[in-house]
């Protein structure tokens, strides 16, 4: 044996034993420095209301300062390619909405792929949408609306915040498994789309409950049932459509946290551990019971289950409906 090869070989034996023990400081260390929170939607509405629930108390257990940052556009897409683009290191992570997964079908071209460009880390949880109609459609629950449209094709409106939206899809999905045939009518946000169905200018929508149910409360709109696949707690009394005459019909509201693509297990896990810690406290889920979303703790991979299957699911939706952004 050449002389020092005995020490070549002991020094090559203990180098992976030091990287090893390196990675693992990194992991016990993490985080040395401010976590982003990348919010893909304007300021003021339910993504970044989320975000401002979470953020105090993700930098109290994380011992690091949280920033929530609005990037916005594109339907949350301009928000969401710059947390695609990030470092995968655990500090930057994006906010989004189910329509996360509709986008993979409803644009041509994306700057990112929709699963693989994305590292799942947390579910926050979800909601149903409220069918609710103006008083003077003459239909007082869903079979009377589907009995309705099919002898009116294409004459019954519904309203939603814009093409590709959730109340968009939510009335495509329902089209397609009642047989109908109602005409879209999108906004520019819900606030305007909730003002034109309270004075009678669209007969519909599924709305989210926060803008929807306290209208239903005070008698200027009909709640006939909403799209989850359980009754909701909040407002027991209102059916599901699967229950009302669609069976097997489902189309919840769902966001979650997703970073750039290969970002280390373990930052992934302490993430999502103190995420879904944070959703666990009483005052978290009286925030969010408030933006109509009940906290769904889950692991990374059930969240990225989720993800994978919405975009199969959407997919069929839209090419069957036919959907195309503006």
């Amino acid at each position: 044996m050449p002389a020092g090869a005995g020490n070549f070989s002991r020094v090559v034996l203990v180098f992976p034993l030091i990287s090893l023990g390196v990675a693992a400081a990194g992991a016990q260390t993490y985080p040395v420095k401010p976590i982003r929170i990348i919010s893909p939607f304007a300021p003021g509405g339910g993504n970044e209301a989320i975000c401002r629930a979470l953020q105090p108390k993700l930098a109290e257990s994380l011992r690091q300062q949280v920033i929530v940052e609005s990037r916005t556009g594109a339907n949350g897409i301009v928000g969401t390619e710059v947390a695609a683009r990030s470092a995968p290191d655990g500090y930057t992570m994006a906010l989004i909405p189910s329509g996360h997964a509709v986008n993979a079908s409803l644009y041509r071209k994306l700057p990112y792929d929709t699963v693989r460009d994305f590292s799942a880390i947390a579910l926050v949880g979800g909601g149903p949408l409220v069918l609710a109609v103006h008083p003077a459609l003459p239909v007082k629950d869903v079979k009377d609306l589907v009995a309705l449209a099919k002898t009116r094709p294409g004459e019954l409106t519904y309203a939603s915040a814009g093409v590709g939206a959730s109340g968009h899809l939510a009335g495509a999905l329902f089209d397609v498994m009642a047989g109908t045939k109602m005409l879209h009518v999108p906004y520019k946000g819900m606030g305007p789309a909730i003002t034109d169905l309270l004075g009678g200018q669209v007969f519909m929508t599924f709305g989210t409950s926060l803008s929807v149910i306290p209208h239903v409360r005070s008698g200027r709109l009909r709640a006939l049932a909403i799209t989850g696949a359980k009754r909701a707690a909040g407002f027991p009394e209102i059916p599901t459509i699967a229950e009302s005459g669609v069976p097997g019909y489902e189309a919840s509201l769902w966001y979650g946290f997703v970073g750039p693509a290969r970002i280390p297990p373990e930052i992934v896990r302490r993430l999502n551990q103190e995420i879904n810690a944070a959703l666990r406290m009483p005052d978290v889920k009286d925030r969010l019971a408030g933006q109509g979303v009940e906290p769904t703790p889950a692991s990374a991979d059930e969240f990225a289950k989720l993800l994978a299957a919405d975009v199969e699911r959407w997919a069929k939706v839209v090419a069957r409906a036919g959907i195309r952004p503006d």
